[in-house]
């Protein structure tokens, strides 16, 4: 096996391993769903809606399934529950192409955006600066030049966890005191990064919706200042969403989505749940990418989303 086939290798497994609560959670539900019953019917379809609600697919997109399901199975005649799982996964392999998930092979940012400016926001907690850490060594790994702002200037834990990450993986950190206006701090990081020729810049941002208006606001200004040293930045505004609160992720993502242009999503924890539902649902209730997800604490742990990839090891291969 080549040093290529190693490394996909080791992805599907951190994959598989990540996944592993959803996929039984899932399966568990799936098989008593069709219990007895060897033809998809009435039946079985709304028990199998059960199951996907209960796995925090969400009521739309569950329905939407649902609906297909019937659809092919009406066009068939015949469909034997044990079809069932198949279905599943044309199906939600489907969504996920429709909503903009294209397979990704690797951490890279276009040639022609240097430096390509990633800001991330997202609420405390959902593991915001630690996705800004890993994505900052993966881009690193692939022989990127990074520099990260620590724009999160409300939280002193939050600058801390940076510097920390930035030591870690050995890539620049623009900080200011705290309490510093967000603007300056990623003002002063793109300055720095374009007058050190960098390919990437991430900015960490203050993980605050007590207050939406402010946070607009405050998005706002920072995208504004960005554009007067690189026209068009941010180039990516990554939605960090953490994975194992289910419901509350799509409540957090219709407030950002509100808030701020999101173009891209981050699900987060995925491995200590089985509520790996939530990144179909999420993704085709907002019509946003899904791009990274988080699978463990180590920095391999975060991976580019790859939709085959994922609904293969939802459903087995």
């Amino acid at each position: 096996m080549g040093i290529f086939g190693f490394f996909n290798k080791e992805k599907k497994d951190t994959l598989d391993k990540g996944l592993s609560k959803t996929k039984e959670s899932v399966f568990s539900k799936i098989t008593h769903a069709v219990m007895g019953k060897s033809k998809v019917d009435e039946a079985v379809l709304d028990n199998l809606e059960e199951v996907l609600i209960t796995s925090d697919v969400g009521v739309e997109t569950t329905l939407k399934i649902i609906r297909r399901i019937e659809k092919r199975a009406a066009a068939d005649k015949y469909v034997t529950t044990a079809e069932l799982t198949t279905l599943l996964r044309e199906e939600i392999a489907a969504l996920l192409t429709e909503n903009n998930s294209d397979d990704a092979d690797d951490f890279v940012v276009p040639v022609e955006k240097r430096p390509y400016v990633i800001m991330v926001v997202g609420v405390n907690g959902v593991g915001k600066t630690t996705t800004i850490g890993k994505l900052a060594y993966h881009f690193k790994k692939n022989g990127l030049k990074v520099y990260l702002g620590a724009a999160d200037t409300f939280r002193a834990a939050a600058v801390e966890q940076l510097m920390a990450w930035g030591d870690r993986v050995g890539v620049p950190v623009v900080k200011q005191k705290m309490g510093s206006d967000p603007a300056s701090v990623a003002f002063d990081t793109l300055n720095s990064a374009k007058a050190n020729k960098a390919d990437v810049v991430i900015i960490d941002t203050a993980g605050r919706l007590h207050n939406k208006i402010h946070l607009m606001n405050e998005l706002t200004k920072i995208k504004n200042v960005m554009q007067k040293v690189i026209p068009n930045a941010p180039h990516e505004i990554v939605l960090v969403l953490d994975g194992s609160t289910g419901q509350n992720a799509f409540e957090q993502a219709k407030q950002f989505t509100a808030a701020t242009e999101v173009n891209a999503l981050a699900i987060t924890k995925l491995d200590g749940t089985a509520k790996g539902g939530v990144v179909i649902g999420i993704s085709d209730q907002f019509k946003i990418p899904v791009k990274y997800i988080g699978l463990g604490e180590r920095a391999e742990d975060l991976q580019v989303f790859n939709r085959k990839e994922f609904v293969n090891s939802l459903f087995g291969e």
